[in-house]
């Protein structure tokens, strides 16, 4: 059972004086933001709110990347389309294109399984273990020997957490490292596709829509979560039951209006709401102008490499949405810093703060050296590791280096091996790389690698990785390499699996040969890495500490970064002005959706949707004043990657919709929220409900889900 944490005084002593919807916090803080929750208009208890044992956080559910939550007693998940994707792509075919089509599931036989990479995880417990991974650490270490000092904590306090098998533990930091918790999770392997709509609504506008206002997306799909009969995670079986969820969400239909307020549950990804002004200089000057040139070269090379092959194009659409959502993301961050310079708003509030740290430093007058000094070692790292990575990028070699790696580790005792290579990951690595045959074709692979080894030439030397240039196939080598490999055979691949290292030193494979040749110059960095960690993990929490004090001096909110971690916002469902002169209003409705249709890709219309449209066929989804069905609203909440699928609820806690995005102008929130101008994105519920009852039949999880309809 989840029990209530209380956070050092110094965490909690401005949150009473927020007057912002800015935050992404920890629920056992929510009790401290009760005028807060209180002045939008939120009835719920905040106590409420904070424990992880009741309604509805107890509802709220991760899959591991994408936010969630349970809608019915048996196991029923709610999230994105766009986060069912991978289940959902793993099952179509040429010939039962679920993607183009959609899918439903009318009997729970009919149910697909979503997997090896489709998990539920269900979080029960979390606990502050700052002081077992920080205790006594000397200011004498190395970087590398307090990093993996650390890291052995945080190992030991992970397996003492997963003596049962069930349940998946994690001890992620906060606030930069000056706090640890752990967390526990019920993880849930037997989860299966039940509903999909098809992506010409589940994806109404594709790329060219990501991230835009005014949007007409049905982003949604239903998943279910099954166990064994003893009601225990299970793998996969046609004998397993579904999970009988210990609570769930209402769904109401009742609808908002523009200022309602809205909570918003789920697991957000990474912010980087402290970081220093010189690192988003260089995020905007070097990595992420880097990062575009290599995505956008990498998708140019997949559409060449699949036109005019049906299957190809299939296997690799999962990759090529992931691609250009994370290229839209960053150009999106890019123009984001052209349009409101961040970095000189930071050098503001930087100066600020050091010049009070400097009349309260308290006998830390070097942090603020020792901290310029290692985000520098930090940032030119960076771009070795950017470099080692277009110097490997190729699934194939991937896989090969995954498997040595995992043969050297294994010579270790489990507790000493590195983290993602002990015993309770081999499930997880043995998925990636069985999942592999979803999303691979050895002729894409190859182009993709050819072309990755020239933009890695490019790279100036000096940032190169040392000594690894002697060590790469030439371009001439690869058509050889490709079709000498058997690693392109998942059978292959998974038979490496519990080899020992002479096994592979002795491999003709010639991929294996790579990764045997490169390991040492990985180690390398990954040992520059940790060392650089180490000091970033003893500078940057006296530096956030520091921030905290000054940031409470002034009544300002604390909360930590965004880290993958259940999180609460809050806000209200409402329009922005993206520039002078233009107001864009929080609702857009169905008939949006007929005056983007072009009849190409990605705005055209399934004729069942058309038709209910224009046969007005809205009944009690029918919002009294838009006079239609609303598709998507905006809201004020602060969001960010990890929170699509996260459950949009009303003052009373019912799901009123779910969020998928956010608009352009905010995806500099990662760095910096604006309040005038941040602004994310949500499917109505309203929507949801009426294309399944009017355009695809969902009968049977419309009568299984509690709906609240409105009153005639």
């Amino acid at each position: 059972m989840f029990k209530s944490i209380v956070l050092p005084v110094i965490l909690l002593g401005a949150a009473a004086t927020v007057h912002a919807d800015e935050g992404q916090w920890q629920p056992h803080q929510l009790p401290q933001l009760k005028s807060e929750l209180k002045r939008i208009g939120i009835t719920m208890p905040a106590e409420k709110l904070a424990d992880l044992s009741k309604h509805p956080m107890s509802a709220i559910v991760s899959l591991g990347g994408c936010s969630a939550s349970f809608v019915s007693p048996d196991g029923l998940v709610v999230t994105n389309h766009h986060c069912a994707y991978g289940a959902i792509q793993r099952n179509a075919t040429p010939e039962k294109n679920y993607i183009v089509n959609g899918f439903l599931a009318k009997t729970r036989a009919e149910e697909l399984p979503g997997g090896p990479n489709t998990l539920v995880y269900v979080t029960e417990k979390v606990e502050n273990v700052t002081d077992r991974v920080l205790k006594g650490l000397s200011p004498s270490m190395s970087g590398r020997e307090r990093h993996e000092l650390v890291e052995s904590r945080v190992k030991a306090l992970i397996a003492e957490c997963e003596t049962d098998k069930a349940y998946r533990c994690s001890v992620p930091a906060f606030h930069r490292g000056l706090e640890y918790y752990r967390i526990k999770q019920l993880m849930i392997r037997d989860v299966r596709l039940v509903y999909a709509p098809s992506d010409r609504i589940g994806n109404y506008g594709g790329d060219i829509d990501n991230y835009e206002w005014p949007r007409q997306t049905g982003d949604y799909s239903f998943l279910r979560a099954y166990v064994g009969k003893d009601g225990r995670p299970a793998d996969p079986s046609p004998d397993n039951v579904p999970y009988k969820s210990k609570d769930f969400l209402v769904v109401s239909a009742e609808g908002l209006k523009n200022g309602d307020p809205i909570l918003l549950a789920g697991y957000p990804g990474r912010t980087s709401r402290y970081k220093l002004p010189s690192e988003i200089r260089f995020a905007r000057d070097v990595d992420f102008p880097a990062k575009v040139a290599s995505i956008t070269a990498d998708l140019a090379v997949i559409a060449a490499a699949t036109q005019g092959n049906a299957a190809w194009d299939v296997r690799y659409a999962s990759v090529a949405k992931g691609l250009n959502n994370v290229l839209k993301k960053t150009q999106g961050l890019l123009d984001g810093f052209a349009r409101k310079d961040i970095a000189a708003i930071k050098d503001v509030q930087d100066a600020e703060f050091r010049a009070w740290h400097k009349s309260h430093a308290n006998g830390s007058a070097n942090l603020l050296a020792d901290l310029d000094n290692v985000i520098g070692q930090d940032m030119a790292q960076s771009r070795t590791e950017a470099a080692w990575l277009e110097a490997t990028h190729s699934d194939l070699l991937r896989s090969a280096r995954t498997l040595y790696r995992l043969a050297i580790e294994r010579q270790k005792p489990d507790a000493q091996r590195e983290a993602g290579y002990q015993e309770r990951d081999l499930s997880f690595i043995r998925a990636r790389l069985t999942r592999l045959e979803q999303s691979f074709v050895a002729n894409v692979d190859e182009a993709r690698y050819k072309a990755a080894l020239a933009r890695y030439a490019r790279i100036d030397a000096k940032v190169r990785p040392q000594g690894i240039d002697a060590l790469l196939p030439q371009a001439n080598m690869l058509p050889a390499m490709y079709k000498a490999s058997d690693l392109s055979n998942t059978a292959s691949r998974l038979a490496w699996i519990g080899k020992d290292p002479d096994a592979f030193r002795l491999s003709n494979d010639p991929f294996i040969q790579l990764a045997v040749r490169l390991h040492d110059a990985g180690m390398a960095l990954e040992n520059r890495r940790s060392d650089i960690d180490g000091n970033l993990e003893r500078v940057i929490p006296q530096y956030m500490s520091a921030v905290i004090a000054w940031k409470k001096s002034q009544g300002k909110p604390v909360y930590p970064d965004a880290n993958s971690t259940l999180r609460v916002t809050y806000g209200t469902v409402s329009p922005y002005s993206p520039r002078d002169g233009l107001t864009k209003g929080p609702f857009t409705t169905v008939d949006g959706i007929l005056e983007k249709e072009t009849g190409k890709d990605p705005f055209i219309v399934p004729p069942a949707l058309k038709q209910a449209i224009q046969q007005k066929r809205f009944g009690v989804f029918k919002d009294r004043a838009l006079g239609t069905v609303p598709v998507n609203f905006l809201s004020s909440a602060d969001t960010t990657g990890g929170n699509s699928g996260s459950a949009v609820m009303n003052r009373n806690g019912e799901l009123v919709g779910l969020n998928f995005d956010s608009t352009y102008e905010s995806i500099t929130k990662d760095w910096y929220f604006d309040t005038a101008i941040t602004r994310a994105i949500h499917v109505d519920i309203r929507y949801m409900l009426w294309v399944m009852k009017e355009v695809d039949r969902a009968d049977n999880l419309l009568k299984e889900m509690t709906i609240k309809y409105p009153k005639k």
